[in-house]
């Protein structure tokens, strides 16, 4: 992965004093996953250019080496290769003093406003063109989009990016710190509560009156809804919703459906489809706060339960809704709850007979889905997986939901029925599954149900 700095200030060498990196050497740096080297690509008066570019050992990573900043995929993939947050972490480690903006040799240097141009390739930009200008556009930046090709000549969500206006070279650098990991919209580390003290102080003067505020804030904190909202919190109180001590949070889609009553019946629905299958053994993927597990544990025939998500605030809360190693709760070892992502193979929940993914799949990007399909139905390979997700023709009847709007701001689609039905015909074809669908919820004649599910076998 690559960036650039340039600047056509003069004398434009002074780029040398704000990065604190002399234009006539290599400098390099040792990081906890591989290497980071820092040259100037061109320095002269007129124009200065330093480049910072990163040598990542992905079979160290894979290896369980470099781990320090926390816990990456144990596999190799293109993450190692493409600006993300090994990127954001590079500039901290790199260039921690010219982000806090200080250079003691020009103190008035580094308050200045000068002429920058940035260049970062190849950058995920999970949301395409649209989203890459809406972060930066209203930052002050002219933005140029490239789109990088795939293999072939396929498309890909990589592009080449490119950023030109006039600021302080800390502002810029701030901006890349937050904004790249947002875009890719993961991240490589552990996320716990000193991420919100980072994402204040890089965000401190611009983020809180962003446009793409909230948005920003859910991404960069890898949509762990406890932290998001104590960052909110912070940035703008009147934008955080009220949490009564001791209580889960209730969310949009949450209230929007209260007056059908559709999530106990979506949950009971499951249940039954689960235990139709005969399984004694179910993972919940995506278990959330642990509404499906609380209703599995009143059964007989689940004796073994697993619940995995990548949200630990949701984590905490299952074990609390399920009152996990306390007086009434469920016998040791019936429960697990396991912190993991969807995406990625986990053999800690393979071997279970059934899993479910309630209203899950529609958190993901869509092209995120095919590994997911694989994680699922072609390594962990369970007798029967019960798949729910909302039905995005219903959407019409919520009087409270704008026309084309989704039920949740973390939805990133909602299919029709015919769309869910040609996604679970590529899981019969692709890993010999056969699917059945039914509906949850009241039935409209035009429009179906609120929720369609399938129950897919093999």
């Amino acid at each position: 992965m690559y960036l650039s700095l340039a600047t056509t200030h003069q004398p434009a060498t002074d780029l040398g004093f704000l990065l604190h990196k002399h234009p006539g050497r290599l400098h390099e740096m040792e990081l906890a996953f591989g290497k980071a080297h820092l040259v100037y690509a061109e320095a002269n008066e007129a124009r200065c250019e330093a480049a910072l570019i990163l040598d990542i050992d992905p079979v160290g990573l894979v290896r369980g080496k470099g781990m320090g900043e926390g816990l990456l995929d144990q596999y190799v993939n293109d993450r190692p290769y493409a600006a993300s947050s090994f990127l954001s972490v590079a500039l901290n480690k790199t260039l921690r003093t010219a982000m806090n903006g200080v250079c003691t040799a020009r103190p008035e240097l580094a308050a200045a406003e000068i002429p920058l141009e940035a260049v970062i390739t190849p950058l995920p930009a999970r949301g395409g063109e649209a989203l890459v200008r809406a972060l930066f556009e209203p930052l002050g930046w002219a933005v140029e989009v490239e789109p990088v090709a795939g293999p072939e000549g396929e498309a890909s969500r990589y592009v080449t990016l490119r950023l030109a206006g006039t600021a302080r070279l800390s502002a810029l650098l701030s901006h890349l710190y937050v904004l790249i990991p947002v875009l890719d919209d993961d991240k490589h580390y552990w996320v716990g509560d000193d991420e919100v003290d980072k994402l204040m102080a890089r965000g401190k003067g611009w983020l809180e009156g962003h446009p793409s505020r909230d948005l920003i804030v859910r991404r960069y904190l890898i949509h762990r809804r406890g932290l998001a909202d104590a960052a909110l919190a912070r940035l703008a109180p009147e934008a955080a919703e009220a949490i009564l001590p001791g209580e889960p949070r209730q969310t949009r889609e949450d209230q929007l459906e209260a007056p059908i009553k559709l999530n106990d019946a979506r949950m009971l629905a499951v249940a039954v489809a689960l235990e139709a299958t005969g399984a004694r053994a179910v993972a919940d993927l995506g278990c959330g706060e642990g509404k499906l597990l609380r209703q599995l544990v009143k059964t007989r025939w689940a004796e073994r339960l697993i619940g995995l998500d990548a949200g630990l605030r949701d984590l905490e809360w299952a074990a609390r809704r399920l009152k996990l190693n306390e007086p009434g709760g469920p016998p040791e070892g019936r429960v697990t709850l396991l912190h993991g992502s969807l995406t990625y193979r986990d053999e800690r929940w393979h071997g279970v007979d059934a899993a479910a993914l309630v209203e899950v799949i529609e958190h993901l990007d869509e092209d995120r889905l095919p590994a997911l399909a694989q994680v699922v139905f072609g390594q962990a390979r369970p007798g029967a997986v019960v798949v729910t997700t909302p039905n995005a023709e219903y959407n019409a009847l919520f009087p409270k939901l704008a026309a084309g709007a989704m039920r949740h701001p973390d939805h990133r689609f909602e299919w029709t029925r015919a769309q869910f039905r040609d996604w679970a015909a590529g899981i019969e074809r692709d890993f010999g599954y056969r699917a059945v669908f039914s509906d949850i919820g009241e039935v409209h004649p035009e429009l179906g149900a609120p929720t369609q599910m399938a129950v897919l076998t093999r």
